[in-house]
């Protein structure tokens, strides 16, 4: 009794680190979107500092994980948890990456004006960060449902990133002089896009969790 009372305790560690990594990923990403809407180099600056702060959350988790498989030698769903959470942890990184690629674009664009007013990027990330919260939540509850969600929400999340993309090529197209500044735009939404195809690959591994099959969600 007492060593699953310890083993329970870890997981539910586990469980709490991984959602302030989702936090954190979530921060970074709205974050470098605002920097990027007012090409606030200083803020991107910071986030791109910021970035190993999920390196050390993701080597926590992988740390708690392993000397539990190593002291508690668990099986079946128990060992699916925790096989899971290393999964988890890695998407969560990738995300930050991601986030941290927006603000290097920031960088990139020092001292120029926008060639159009942001609105659809931000509206993409507001989605994406939904995504985020909720996969993270799903994994916390263990909900098949919520997780299956990932895969429709991450549709919308396609549908807008391509308009995205046909309104920055005719931008273009009308006038060259837009074409590197459109380009690392359409690079910045598929930055977006990325990560909501990682937040779905967390319902994947949700549904794994709970139903031992992995159901595709990114098609």
């Amino acid at each position: 009794m007492v060593k699953r009372l310890e083993f329970d305790q870890a997981l539910d560690e586990i469980a709490q680190r991984l959602t302030e990594m989702g936090d954190t990923v979530e921060k970074a990403l709205t974050g470098s979107i605002e920097a990027l809407k007012n090409v606030d180099v200083e803020e991107a600056k910071r986030i791109v500092a910021a970035d190993t702060e999920l390196n050390q959350m993701e080597e926590t988790i992988t740390e708690i994980g392993t000397r539990l498989i190593a002291t508690q030698q668990p099986v079946a769903k128990d060992l699916r948890r925790i096989l899971i959470a290393f999964k988890i942890s890695s998407d969560l990184e990738r995300m930050g990456d991601l986030s941290v690629d927006i603000a290097k674009v920031v960088l990139r664009l020092e001292g120029q004006a926008l060639i159009k007013p942001l609105l659809d990027l931000p509206r993409l990330a507001a989605l994406v960060s939904i995504m985020i919260r909720e996969s993270l939540q799903s994994y916390v509850d263990e909900n098949v449902d919520l997780a299956y969600k990932m895969a429709k929400d991450d549709d919308q999340v396609d549908a807008l990133y391509s308009q995205i993309l046909r309104d920055l090529v005719a931008i273009m197209s009308n006038d060259t002089k837009t074409i590197a500044q459109g380009m690392l735009l359409c690079f910045v939404g598929r930055y977006i896009e990325r990560i909501a195809d990682h937040a779905t690959n967390i319902g994947e591994s949700v549904v794994y969790l709970v139903t031992g099959k992995r159901p595709e969600l990114n098609q």
